[in-house]
């Protein structure tokens, strides 16, 4: 059953004000979902005086792709009614690509012709592939579209350059804004490296080509890399079966797991045991588990693609290999399984980056400004004394009172 989203968030306040957070509010949306929920998980429960409550707008569903146009009806339906009793300070837009494109853009619209001011903020790691793909009238829509919003967040410098140089938004219209994540719900199982235990090699995400899934099966398969005392686990939907039966082909099978779709709990569980997270993908935005795994203080192997070469060093923070290479991604593996030193080391610098740069008080404070800016309003952060927000690994319940321990876990696509 779909979660229903107005049990997020703060205390009820009819009489207040409240901001809308645009996204689809289920499984399907992705890492937009996870970054929407971490934002209202982390609102104070209790809401201060002059401070907006974050609300969610499903602008999806869980349904096809046809039932999404009545949940999309009833989102525009709710900016009318917000914006007649004026209580909506403004709508904060999560956008992608494919018809969250246009499902967004039609939302963008719909608030600037109620007068409602409007942010938006783009999370797809391929528009800019999408965009080029598009015929021209779909082109200028789009620029339009982004031309209506008063304020666009962006997640770096790639995003920018192409927000700015190929849809035309002013610079000053753009901010970079780097996505936080709570801290981690479980203490973290220590690695075993006296040469006796089961060293656990952790992917999280859509199992797709695009995530490089075939790519790191190849690599763990090969001859050189030692597979004794390796287990290699998969959490995400996807082509599961297909990536199965490539498995059994390789023989791996025996120690490799999939583990399929993941809650927050149960993402929560496998990291907290991980020695390493890899993500060999060709294309990302900047993945919200490879913060999950800096924050739980988990090595990460991964790709340089889209805002990750910007964010991450290279041997400081990270272990890098390109897109498509199986033998280098191979050797990265088994040098970090091989190398406590150096696999302590990224944990420790990658914690501390996560600290210094990724955590949810740090974002939510971020988004508060941007807020206040062009909404005139901002929500409050939960406070030392209020309960401290559901993280990824635990259950995101983010109604409050009793409702809040009684939600039940929500799955979650890891983007």
């Amino acid at each position: 059953m779909r979660p229903d989203p107005l049990a997020h968030g703060a205390a009820q306040a009819p009489d207040g004000r409240y901001i809308y957070i645009a996204c689809p509010w289920t499984p399907k949306g992705g890492g937009m979902y996870k970054v929407a929920d971490y934002l209202i998980q982390s609102q104070a429960v209790t809401r201060p005086a002059q401070a907006a409550e974050l609300r969610p707008l499903d602008t999806r569903g869980d349904g096809s792709s046809v039932a999404s146009l009545w949940v999309l009806t009833t989102a525009l339906a709710r900016l009318l009614r917000g914006r007649l009793n004026g209580q909506l300070a403004g709508v904060h837009v999560n956008m992608a690509e494919r018809l969250s494109l246009f499902r967004k853009c039609s939302v963008i619209m719909a608030s600037r012709a109620l007068g409602l001011p409007v942010v938006l903020h783009l999370h797809a790691a391929q528009l800019h592939h999408f965009y080029r793909r598009l015929p021209g009238g779909l082109q200028a829509l789009t620029r339009w579209s982004f031309s209506l919003a008063d304020g666009c967040v962006v997640l770096g410098a790639a995003s920018r350059r192409f927000v700015c140089e190929e849809l035309g938004v002013p610079p000053e219209r753009v901010e970079i804004l780097i996505n936080g994540v709570p801290e981690p719900g479980l203490a973290r199982r220590l690695p075993d490296d006296s040469g006796q235990g089961l060293r656990q090699l952790l992917f999280v995400g859509n199992l797709s080509e695009r995530k490089g899934v075939s790519d790191l099966l190849q690599a763990v398969a090969r001859p050189d890399f030692d597979s004794r005392r390796v287990q290699l686990t998969l959490a995400g939907g996807g082509n599961i079966a297909g990536y199965q039966a490539q498995a059994r082909a390789l023989g791996i099978d025996g120690w490799v797991r999939f583990a399929g779709w993941s809650d927050q709990a149960q993402v929560a569980q496998l990291m907290a045991r991980a020695d390493l997270l890899v993500l060999p993908s060709y294309d990302e935005g900047l993945p919200l588990v490879i913060l999950e795994a800096l924050a739980q203080g988990v090595a990460v192997v991964c790709t340089p693609v889209g805002e990750i070469g910007s964010t991450l060093t290279d041997g400081e923070h990270a272990c890098f290999v390109q897109p498509g290479d199986v033998a280098g991604l191979a050797r990265a593996l088994q040098a970090l399984l091989e190398a406590p030193q150096q696999r302590q080391k990224l944990e420790r610098q990658g914690q501390a980056l996560y600290r210094a740069q990724f955590s949810m008080p740090r974002f939510f404070a971020g988004l508060a400004r941007i807020h206040q800016r062009h909404f005139g309003t901002a929500a409050a952060a939960r406070t030392a004394s209020e309960a401290a927000p559901a993280s990824s690994g635990s259950e995101p319940a983010s109604a409050t009172g009793s409702a809040r321990a009684q939600a039940p876990a929500q799955k979650a696509q890891h983007d």
